[in-house]
């Protein structure tokens, strides 16, 4: 059910962006920097510009829209990977700590030295 939902929303959704298209095919004149502003600097990229159809202006905006919000998110949870990862080694130091225990004490038992209750209790819980 989920599947044909999301197919049906795919069609829906092509058939909205190729009707947008359609009905902005006329070209518009994208410019880097307004004309004065353009004379002001005085180097030949400023005054830049393409003529391009108005849907590719609409796509690309939303394309580039989407690229900022997606790099912004990144950054903004850059803070939560760091301290995942800062968790993960130290889950990993404490395995190596609690493997370490268990070989102690299964040396221990086997040596038939005293029992020492921490170690005791790590053997149980094993």
């Amino acid at each position: 059910m989920i599947r044909w939902l999301r197919i049906l929303f795919l069609v829906l959704l092509a058939v909205v962006l190729l009707t947008v298209a359609l009905a902005h095919r006329d070209p518009v004149t994208v410019k880097l920097m307004p004309e004065n502003l353009a004379t002001f600097v005085g180097t030949d990229w400023a005054a830049w510009s393409m003529a391009l159809p108005l849907y590719a202006v609409i796509f690309g905006g939303i394309v580039a829209g989407l690229l900022i919000g997606f790099f912004w998110e990144w950054m903004r949870e850059h803070k939560h990977r760091a301290e995942v990862r800062r968790k993960s080694k130290e889950v990993k130091n404490l395995q190596r700590e609690v493997s370490t225990l268990k070989s102690k004490v299964e040396t221990a038992n086997a040596v038939g030295a005293p029992k020492n209750d921490v170690l005791t209790a790590l053997s149980k819980s094993a």
